[in-house]
């Protein structure tokens, strides 16, 4: 892409802006050298690392990467064998604390943390943390290397300190003897060319036995190593030269620990200084209020609400441009000052950011396409020293942006062909924009001439736009008007201005009637489309004050049904409990009435058919359910019921039989499948007819549960009404009647097949044994009368055989 355009569109400031956001040299001129992709598989992997590192960064504080030192030279050094010095080998123990700190960063919070753009990054990076703390233990500065970097420099130091101790010693009786100090410039040892001496009096050398290293400026003192420390000082030399060995063998240790991980040391500098580069981009992706635009391979752009990142944001009125879809060019039009040329910047700009995989200050949804070269042809480029003028240096980057565009182009003209004569620079820039369009390329233009508005109304896949102007305050909006072309509104801004109105009428007088009537065309289209704002904003608004309410409305409405469930499943609980208790007290009494047999006392049976009865009411009591009498409900007057009667009871939702009359407080007994309850009359209806068939055939067979136990699926009552039971989950599909006499095992039988078919059970498995044969046949006689059963069979051999009935319910 040609980097004149980059100047023109400022691009190269906001690579400048984006530069200040990295936290290494290293990755500021990475962020200088950003240039725009031309491949959109690269486009969309850097904007997703960008964007990634944004959502990173927003949840956490980035790595410290501050002052990545370069040490590819230092490697380089390494790769022929050479040693490091300290300022070389703490340049890389830093490269390895950033490395540490990118991973720690980087590493995922658990194990269902989402895979993105930048976890490849952890996966790369080499710490190599045994390096980095063998490095920082021998070295602690530049200067200064630690006294256990090895036991021998250990040995050494400790030597050094000893010898120092004894020279001190030395010389500080030397200083204070008494016989010393005629001869002494001063009390005090001091270092000259690495020796300890004592400053001795000029006249008194003589004196003082030793070897001279230094004298004073003016002479009077000379600086003499005593005989008495020669040896000593000999000896703490001897020791100096040995650290200085020692240190270089520990240097070239960390060296070539070094250069056995030069690769990951030269693959984790690299990575860091990207990722400085990647996260620099999201902070500058934070700054401006970006985000990631979508690239289409489809070449149209949609900007929504961009704003040019160079603008104080808080002032910087957005615009949308669309363009590539329903047209590819666009003229501009409106007044000086209006705004037109910092469109075809933003728009230029942002295309530039985009596809260098920087974020973009639009609304969330904005969609870019690929240009190959961008075009730009915006500002005064007049050259005095090439002696052309403005109207031959606009035209002069317009014939090399004909000869290069095409399909893959974006070009950007603003004021095109303007300094020259009106008429022909109207009918040359005709002819340039119908060139362009024959390209292909995708054009933003701005104009003043009014043959271009009625060019882009008159041609294909041209579209007018302009900016606002409010004559009343007489100053630009900045707004973007997409397919309405703009005005001059000199005749306005004049007559605002205090010019005579005479004036203004004479010059109006004087414009073509065509242009006039032109003109007043488009103050009538302004005038609607802003009526037209104005109205699809309010019904915007109302939209979503009614997307609100019913949002709200579904709201109450789910927590309303969430309530309604935890009721009903709180009543299907209580319902199966009482039923399965009164069903329980039912089979104890029919259990005991068979064991009595003809003439046995029956008394035992009766307390448990009271007991029943009381067990229910107080169940149905402690449901606290109240009957919701419905516009049909149709009640029993007492003199009309008679024994034998079918009645609904309203609280159970239940039909049954009248077994006796009312007694003194309206307590009437009535037959509910195996169960006679006390019900009061206010508890009592009509039966319905469907209802009352049914108790007929049940009750002439002497089997009542089902009918009686029958969801009435017409009518909604209270309490229990809509309470539907399931008792799946406590019946078996097998019973076993292995050891019981035939009485007790058709009662256990019967007892079973209740419940299998109140659980819609299909096939269970009988388990009567064959001995002597009579029990299976009673199973099976009862089997055969029963009507609940569609049909059974013997099971086959292996399941059973004659030991098994299988019945299948209906």
């Amino acid at each position: 892409m040609n980097h004149k355009v980059y100047k023109t569109l400022e691009f190269d400031k906001i690579l400048e802006l984006l530069a200040r956001n990295a936290s290494s040299e290293a990755g500021a001129a990475l962020c200088l050298k950003l240039e725009p992709l031309t491949d959109l598989e690269e486009i969309r992997t850097a904007q997703q690392q960008t964007t990634d590192a944004v959502s990173r960064l927003r949840k956490k504080a980035g790595p410290s990467l501050g002052g990545l030192p370069d040490i590819r030279p230092s490697l380089k050094r390494l790769a022929i064998g050479s040693i490091l010095n300290t300022v070389d080998l703490l340049e890389i123990a830093s490269i390895l604390d950033a490395a540490g700190s990118a991973c720690r960063f980087l590493k995922p919070e658990n194990e269902e943390t989402p895979f993105d753009s930048l976890s490849s990054y952890y996966e790369a990076l080499d710490p190599c943390p045994k390096l980095s703390a063998e490095i920082k233990r021998c070295i602690l500065s530049v200067d200064e290397i630690a006294d256990d970097a090895s036991p021998t420099l250990h040995d050494i130091r400790r030597h050094m300190t000893n010898a120092r101790a004894d020279i001190q010693r030395t010389l500080n009786r030397l200083v204070t003897s008494q016989s010393m100090k005629t001869y002494l410039q001063d009390s005090v040892v001091t270092m000259r060319n690495g020796r300890y001496c004592i400053p001795v009096r000029q006249e008194h050398r003589s004196h003082v036995p030793g070897m001279i290293h230094d004298q004073s400026g003016s002479g009077s003192t000379v600086f003499i190593e005593p005989a008495a420390v020669v040896s000593l000082n000999n000896r703490l030399n001897e020791l100096d030269l040995a650290e200085k060995a020692e240190i270089q063998v520990i240097l070239a240790s960390l060296s070539a620990s070094a250069s056995e991980a030069s690769d990951s040391l030269g693959i984790d500098y690299q990575l860091l200084v990207e990722l400085d580069f990647i996260f620099a981009k999201a902070r500058y992706s934070e700054k401006i209020k970006g985000n990631a635009p979508e690239f289409n391979d489809n070449g149209y752009l949609d900007l929504k609400q961009a704003r040019h990142p160079l603008l104080d944001p808080k002032s910087a009125v957005p615009i949308s441009v669309p363009l590539g879809k329903d047209y590819d060019m666009l003229i501009v039009t409106g007044p000086n000052t209006g705004g037109k040329t910092i469109s075809l910047k933003t728009t230029g700009l942002l295309c530039l950011m985009g596809q260098a995989g920087l974020h973009i200050p639009a609304l969330d949804g904005s969609s870019l396409c690929l240009f190959n070269e961008i075009y730009a042809d915006i500002g005064d480029e007049q050259s005095i020293e090439q002696s052309l003028s403005t109207f031959s240096s606009h035209m002069k980057n317009i014939v090399r942006i004909l000869e290069k565009a095409d399909r893959d182009s974006l070009v950007l003209l603003d004021e095109l062909c303007s300094g020259t004569d009106p008429t022909e620079g109207a009918a040359l820039a005709q002819a340039i924009l119908t060139r362009l369009h024959y390209f292909g390329s995708k054009v933003m233009a701005t104009t003043h001439y009014p043959e271009l508005k009625i060019f882009a109304l008159s041609t294909e896949g041209v579209q007018n736009a302009c900016c606002e102007f409010d004559v009343e305050t007489l100053r630009p909006t900045y707004r973007l008007l997409i397919g309405l072309p703009g005005k001059s509104n000199a005749f306005a801004i004049s007559e605002k201005l205090g010019l005579d109105v005479s004036l203004i009428d004479d010059a109006r007088k004087r414009m073509d009637s065509g242009n006039i009537a032109f003109e007043d065309l488009l103050a009538n289209i302004e005038s609607d489309k802003k009526s037209a704002e104005i109205e699809r904003a309010e019904a915007a608004h109302m939209k979503s004050e009614a997307d609100a309410a019913l949002k709200n409305l579904q709201k109450q409405l789910d927590s309303m049904e969430a309530k309604k469930q935890a009721i009903l499943q709180k009543a299907n609980e209580e319902a199966y409990e009482i039923l399965k208790e009164a069903k329980d007290y039912a089979d104890a009494a029919v259990k005991d009435i068979r064991k009595a047999g003809k003439g046995a006392d029956l008394s035992r049976a009766e307390n448990t058919r009271s007991g029943l009865g009381r067990k229910s009411k107080d169940a149905l009591g402690k449901l606290g359910t109240k009957s919701q009498k419905k516009a049909g409900f149709k009640p029993i007057a007492a003199d009309d019921l008679k024994v034998g009667d079918a009645v609904h009871v309203i609280s159970m939702n239940m039909d049954g039989i009248v077994t006796a009359l009312p007694d003194s407080r309206n307590h009437v007994s009535v037959q509910l499948g195996s169960m006679n309850l006390q019900v009061n009359l206010k508890d009592l209806e009509e039966a319905h007819e469907d209802s009352m068939e049914s108790l007929e055939k049940t009750s002439h067979k002497g089997s009542f549960a089902k009918g009686a136990f029958e969801k009435r699926g017409s009518r909604q009552g209270s309490g229990i009404s809509n309470i539907k039971f399931e008792k799946s989950m406590g019946v078996s599909t097998e019973i076993k009647l292995l050891g019981m006499t035939v009485d007790e095992a058709l009662l256990e039988l019967g007892k079973y097949i209740d419940d299998a078919s109140m659980a819609h059970l299909e096939k269970v498995r009988i388990v009567h044994g064959k001995g002597t044969g009579a029990l299976r046949s009673a199973v099976q006689q009862y089997l055969r009368r029963e009507k609940r059963v569609k049909k059974f069979y013997q099971a086959e051999y292996g399941e059973g055989d004659a030991g098994v009935t299988i019945a299948e319910l209906k």
